[in-house]
């Protein structure tokens, strides 16, 4: 059964870019293209693993991280930031909140793949 992950990443081209690298390398996706649709589908779902893009409208990326990472049914479900955010400091602000990973864009697709797998325990 493969892995379930959700993207929730406002930018379409962003959303697609990420569901065609997940979905070649076999794991089955969600799509939210918001905060609050997103922890919704995190609540309903129980995907596997999360990949969270920060800079959002409306709710961004620390506040659905700190509600995934406060809410008992999703507090397991590892969250990675895949994010612009490049600055010093930003890695730290967003791990912060309780996002367990981060992975700056541009990423390369194998990059991103690493992340997954060992946010996944699977073998690289």
């Amino acid at each position: 059964m493969p892995k379930k992950i959700l993207v929730i990443e406002d930018n379409d081209r962003n959303r697609s870019i990420l569901r065609d690298i997940l979905l070649f390398n076999k794991y089955e996706v969600s799509e939210a293209a918001g905060g609050h649709d997103g922890i919704e589908l995190a609540r309903k779902e129980k995907p596997d693993l999360i990949l969270l893009d920060i800079q959002m409208p409306g709710m961004d990326g620390y506040a659905v991280g700190r509600v995934l990472k406060s809410d008992p049914a999703t507090r397991t479900i590892p969250v990675v930031a895949v994010t612009s955010y490049a600055m010093e400091g930003d890695k730290a602000r967003i791990l912060a909140t309780g996002i367990d990973g981060y992975v700056s864009k541009p990423y390369d697709p194998a990059e991103m793949i690493a992340v997954v797998k060992s946010k996944l325990g699977e073998g690289a």
